[in-house]
């Protein structure tokens, strides 16, 4: 598959709606002095090539009472079993990421619990699945930096 080629208009467009997914095509279309279609055709080229995938959420958890963050390495009996555990981990709801990884462990999670006991209860659910040797947790202080729109910027940049 060839590489999408994005011009100037397609960056100022990404610009803006990394800042905020929700800006309506009219108001994009004003500060670039083109007409709305021409945003809406563009943006879905831009989702046909697979380079916008859908807009995202943005919640403030603790507000929602789900500020508890814990990481999770778990190890496996087997590596051939990560495809069923993935499969299980995924049915946790608290799981919001998964990671198979090289090193220590065989999988790396993040969870979003309420508490501490939540968390346990979580850490059991995952302990819990067949496959599942053991789990080493780290529980988060603070979630410092979470921002991946200085990295989209500085990718279309680049293109």
């Amino acid at each position: 598959m060839s590489k999408f080629r994005l011009d100037e208009i397609d960056h100022q467009i990404l610009d803006m709606l990394i800042d905020n997914t929700r800006v309506p095509f009219t108001d994009i279309a004003k500060k670039l002095l083109i007409s709305a279609g021409t945003v809406h055709v563009r943006v879905k080229k831009m989702e046909d090539a697979g380079i916008i995938q859908g807009s995202s959420l943005t919640l403030d958890y603790e507000k929602l009472g789900y500020a508890f963050i814990a990481y999770i390495g778990i190890f496996l009996h087997n590596t051939s079993q990560t495809k069923f555990v993935l499969e299980r981990i995924n049915e946790i709801p608290f799981v919001t990421v998964a990671h198979v990884t090289t090193g220590k462990f065989n999988v790396f999670c993040k969870i979003r619990a309420k508490n501490t006991r939540h968390a346990k209860e979580v850490i059991y659910m995952i302990d819990d699945i067949d496959g599942v040797y053991r789990t080493e947790s780290m529980i988060s202080l603070e979630e410092s930096i979470n921002d991946k729109k200085r990295l989209m910027h500085t990718i279309f940049k680049e293109l």
